[in-house]
């Protein structure tokens, strides 16, 4: 079956053609991603009807891209899955009224996509994995652990109770006075930094959960700039350093901790950890993961990093996923600004 993926849900505009074979492999026919970021630069952050407003002006261009990169004519689609939450409603609304037109224009199926489920999912999109797995989300709005059972089969182990790892980076590079996005230029200057010079805290690391707490971090970052203010090129440097050596510390912990209460559970199975969002892309922060699943002994799985971001080639795979179950949508469905992965059971609930 061959589905066209629509993402709008934050600041990417993304339609992708996605087909899965009878043996539940896939193969990206075409991917094609707008992002926002000069739009948004000036403001330093998304602004949510600016980003409602680039997807409806370029939505019907990158769908139309999608098509032909993939030469696929519209009516040999199988099924439309646009994201329909969580996100900044007003783009997600673009996204999901879109497919819904399309649908029923062409009389084939929609499917209204869980943006996390479509992260959760990827991995087997590029690289054949086969459940249960444990899942670490990091992104701008997300950081949890997810132990994926199967497709609507979800159970959160851990998450955030404040800021989501990408948005402290966010936060610290506005602080610094970075620009945006903040991850990159954090991690850039990391790297000429000095991960010892201040004595960040690990929040919650001594706690035994798997939740993860970054406000108080972002709050040490602020305090230790304005007390040596004003800065310097090192002392910048030096504090992205030490933040990103603090977020790695909290993170590789929790994820020893997440691994060791999989082989707890599941102790007949051969334990992997799956990270997807697009903190994933930072460099630190995945040779810590590498270090620590090989110490346990477990798989590390990252897709790709243009697929680790938002991109429509997971919403049309998680797409695909639920259309061979049977779980399709009528055109009620509303958009959600927030929707739990672990809602009460998701294939009931993306069925309702």
């Amino acid at each position: 079956m061959r589905l066209l993926g629509i993402e709008t849900s934050c600041d990417e505009t993304a339609a992708a053609i996605v087909e899965r074979d009878a043996d539940g492999r896939g193969t990206i026919l075409s991917n094609i991603v707008r992002s926002q970021i000069d739009e948004h630069a000036p403001y330093g952050g998304v602004v949510p009807e600016l980003a409602a407003r680039a997807h409806v002006s370029h939505l019907d261009h990158i769908i139309e891209r999608a098509l032909a990169e993939a030469k696929t004519p519209l009516a040999a689609l199988d099924g439309i899955a646009a994201t329909a939450g969580p996100g900044l409603i007003g783009g997600v609304l673009v996204g999901l009224t879109t497919a819904k037109a399309l649908a029923a224009a062409l009389g084939k199926p929609l499917i209204a996509v869980n943006h996390l489920e479509a992260h959760a999912l990827t991995a087997r999109l590029t690289d054949g994995l086969a459940f249960p797995y444990l899942l670490l989300l990091v992104s701008g709005g997300h950081s949890q652990f997810v132990l994926v059972r199967g497709v609507g089969e979800y159970e959160r182990w851990g998450s955030t109770i404040d800021d989501a790892l990408g948005e402290a980076f966010d936060k610290v590079a506005k602080l610094l006075n970075l620009g945006s996005p903040g991850g990159p230029a954090v991690e850039r200057l990391a790297a000429s930094g000095d991960p010892t010079r201040f004595k960040f805290p690990r929040p919650l690391l001594k706690e035994d959960r798997l939740d993860f707490s970054f406000s108080g971090l972002k709050t040490a970052v602020r305090l230790a700039a304005e007390e040596i203010a004003p800065l310097t090129d090192r002392d910048v440097a030096d504090i992205c350093a030490s933040f990103q050596a603090a977020v790695t510390d909290i993170v590789t912990t929790r994820a020893g901790m997440a691994l060791s209460r999989f082989e707890q559970v599941l102790p007949n199975v051969p334990p992997t950890l799956v990270v997807a969002g697009g903190v994933a892309a930072n460099k630190a922060i995945g040779a810590g993961l590498r270090a620590v699943t090989a110490k346990s002994g477990a798989r590390l799985v990252v897709p790709p990093i243009p697929l680790c971001t938002d991109n429509g080639a997971m919403v049309a795979w998680a797409g695909a996923e639920r259309l061979a179950l049977g779980d399709v949508h009528d055109f009620g469905i509303a958009a959600k600004a927030r929707w739990p992965l672990d809602s009460v059971d998701m294939r009931r609930a993306n069925a309702a």
